[in-house]
């Protein structure tokens, strides 16, 4: 019987394990962001979490950005892509400042949104997920929980509803 070979490629503490020197923070770096785009914090925290000192992993993520290979502005702006018509302003402006992107940048990346018009994204969203109007109370309150956790906030949420023919009071 052949013995099993693992799915996953070694990580850098396996290398240690083997004899090999451990892969460098820039090579690391490279890696992650061949997967998916990251922000620079996000970066810098998974590399800290591997035990690579701040002063490497600064470096090497300079080194990153000045190559073109890592950039807030982009990564910020390929969220706003993603999310925009199905979360609200509220809920993509706080998804950028935990993925650690600077104001200015999340500024820029959300301006083509200030054109958008919530209510009726709102409505699309809700359209799609419920298409009726809540029965009673604890179908309307699971309405309006969802689109809050959306990022709408409590007043658009009301006006979708009540274009929807639900009775609201002000009070949900």
């Amino acid at each position: 019987m052949r013995p099993r070979r693992s799915a996953r490629p070694p990580a850098a503490g396996d290398a240690a394990k083997a004899g090999k020197p451990p892969a460098s923070p820039k090579v690391l770096a490279v890696r992650m962001l061949a997967r998916r785009d990251y922000s620079r914090s996000e970066l810098t925290q998974k590399l800290a979490h591997k035990g690579i000192p701040h002063e490497d992993i600064e470096q090497a993520l300079d080194a990153l950005a000045a190559a073109g290979y890592l950039s807030d502005a982009r990564y910020a702006n390929a969220v706003v892509a993603q999310r925009s018509g199905r979360y609200g302003k509220r809920a993509i402006a706080y998804a950028l400042r935990e993925k650690g992107i600077s104001a200015p940048d999340a500024q820029v990346a959300m301006a083509p949104l200030a054109d958008t018009d919530e209510l009726a994204d709102a409505t699309a969203l809700w359209q799609q997920r419920f298409g009726a109007a809540p029965a009673n109370p604890r179908e309307k309150a699971r309405q309006v929980r969802f689109l809050q956790s959306r990022g709408y906030g409590l007043s658009v949420v009301l006006r979708v509803l009540r274009a929807a023919g639900a009775p609201v009071d002000d009070e949900t």
